[in-house]
C-alpha cells in the first residue's frame, strides 16, 4: 500500500512522529481488506492488536512517498501474526511485528476455517 507523508504526520520538524508509523500500518491492514471487497469487521467482530514489536530504523519525512508491505507469520486458532515493513523506495524505514486477535461481543474468539481462509486470501 502507498501512503505519503502529510505535513499532519510530522513533527514541526518536518519528520514523522513515531505513532504514525502504527497508523501508516493500521490503515494497510484495512486496507488488505478494502481491496478484497471486505470489511475488517465480520461477523459483528473485530481484529486487534494484542502484542506488537516495532523498530524505528530511519525516519520519514515530510511529502515522501511510502510503501508498505504486509505478510503473513503464523496463522493460529486463535490469532495471527504479521510482520508490516514499512519503506522509502528500497528503503526500510520501519519494521513490526504484531499478533492480532479475532474479538467479538469484548470476548476473545477462535478463528474458524472461513475466517483463517479469508485471511490467508488477504495476506499472501
Amino acid at each position: 500500500m502507498q501512503i505519503r507523508v502529510y505535513y499532519e504526520d510530522t513533527d514541526a520538524g518536518g519528520i514523522v512522529y513515531h505513532a504514525n508509523y502504527l497508523n501508516f500500518c493500521e490503515r494497510a491492514r484495512s486496507e488488505m481488506f478494502f481491496k478484497k471487497g471486505h470489511l475488517p469487521i465480520i461477523d459483528g467482530g473485530h481484529f486487534v492488536i494484542r502484542h506488537l514489536e516495532a523498530e524505528f530504523l530511519k525516519s520519514a519525512h515530510f511529502a515522501d512517498e511510502l510503501h508498505i508491505v504486509s505478510t503473513l507469520v503464523a496463522l493460529n486458532n486463535a490469532s495471527f501474526t504479521m510482520q508490516q515493513d514499512i519503506f522509502r523506495d528500497d528503503e526500510k524505514l520501519f519494521t513490526m511485528t504484531c499478533t492480532i486477535v479475532y474479538v467479538k461481543e469484548g470476548k476473545l474468539r477462535r478463528l474458524d476455517s472461513a475466517k483463517k481462509e479469508l485471511l490467508k486470501g488477504l495476506l499472501t
